[in-house]
């Protein structure tokens, strides 16, 4: 399988992406070439990542100094308590403006690694390499950092873009099904909210994507997301206006992770499908979406088993929980909580064009809650 890469150009940096099959190995000769002054390299990395992953790309940094950071738990790591312990590590060991954090795992690791490199020495070198199909099509573009707050999700970050990521379909070959679902979310985010070609594409291809991995589809996938998503990027780097429409399905999903306080129970995947086709009920009620889209959002879901009710999730009890979370979303500009909806698939309404009350979200979730 041939190697390819696009580049995400944005006002403050463009870099490449490289994407292939059992390219692993072939990070030190990235470095080299894209960095070539770097003489130290921390790498963090998910305890989960299987060791021989992390065994070729320490064979191919031979020669650098490397020192490896095993993070466990990723999503609950995602904290100033972990942050702080990595800064103060990566000083102790001099970790120079010119040397190098690789994050080497799913995209809270990739947030965490980022968020670390962004503000150690006001900024080293940074490359992601992410081992899940979400954090390959999503988390890994855009130069998005976070840590977690108990206030929410990802309410404290930075902008930090990468000098470069490399993504290698191989590092998923380990993951189950339920994590498969989990990055196809994002895929099919990419699509509804601006390909609509590329949905009906999923549509007959996403079975041999998440089920049999297929590699020639699942590498049209991820480029195809990756391409969607840098497109939305480069135009809009610090989510000022055109990039919130990345969030269609996300302000549910934050606060539905949040309510589960970020447990095993609803991985991030799961709550944005969920967040998503209550955003698609929302829009076809609003009378802004047509029941044909609809319809055909629907079936895709019923075709491929995703979850699509909040009650196999949630107590009716905890709805009011799920709202105060969604109204501490970074989105919000005012006393309505801030919604991306859907015109049509390919479609999604602009930035802060609909808002909603704390009260009448509340209705509608009871009305959809079965």
């Amino acid at each position: 399988m041939k190697n390819t890469k696009i580049l995400v150009n944005t006002k403050n940096k463009s870099y490449p992406i490289y994407f292939g099959n059992k390219i692993l190995n072939k990070i030190g000769i990235l470095i080299k070439k894209n960095l070539p002054r770097v003489i130290k390299i921390s790498i963090i990395v998910d305890k989960n990542v299987p060791k021989f992953l992390l065994k070729k790309i320490i064979g191919s940094l031979k020669k650098y100094k490397i020192k490896i950071y095993k993070i466990s738990s990723p999503e609950k790591s995602k904290s100033f308590k972990s942050a702080n312990y990595l800064i103060e590590n990566l000083l102790k060991d001099n970790l120079n403006r010119s040397d190098c954090i690789i994050a080497f795992g799913g995209g809270a690791v990739g947030d965490l690694s980022a968020f670390v490199a962004s503000i150690t020495k006001r900024g080293t070198k940074f490359i992601n390499i992410p081992t899940t199909l979400l954090a390959q099509v999503d988390a890994s573009i855009g130069g998005k950092t976070a840590v977690n707050s108990k206030q929410g999700k990802n309410l404290i970050g930075t902008f930090y873009q990468p000098d470069f990521v490399l993504t290698d379909i191989s590092t998923l070959n380990s993951l189950s099904k339920r994590e498969m679902v989990c990055g196809y979310a994002e895929i099919l985010k990419h699509s509804l909210i601006l390909d609509r070609n590329f949905f009906f594409w999923l549509s007959n291809n996403a079975k041999k994507i998440i089920n049999n991995k297929n590699e020639k589809l699942l590498l049209a996938a991820i480029i195809k997301s990756c391409k969607i998503k840098s497109k939305i990027v480069s135009k809009d780097e610090r989510e000022e206006n055109l990039r919130m429409i990345l969030n269609f399905g996300h302000t549910f999903a934050h606060g539905f992770e949040a309510t589960k306080k970020f447990s095993k129970k609803l991985n991030h995947g799961e709550a944005v499908l969920l967040g998503m086709i209550l955003a698609s009920k929302i829009s076809y009620q609003k009378k802004l979406l047509g029941k044909k889209d609809f319809d055909l959002i629907k079936k895709h879901y019923l075709n491929l088993k995703l979850p699509v009710k909040i009650s196999n999730f949630f107590k009716r009890e905890e709805i009011s929980k799920i709202i105060s979370f969604m109204k501490k979303d970074k989105k919000n500009l005012n006393e309505k909580i801030n919604l991306i909806l859907l015109k049509k698939i390919g479609k999604a309404s602009k930035p802060n064009a609909f808002g909603i009350k704390d009260f009448e979200l509340k209705k509608i979730l009871l009305k959809n809650y079965l």
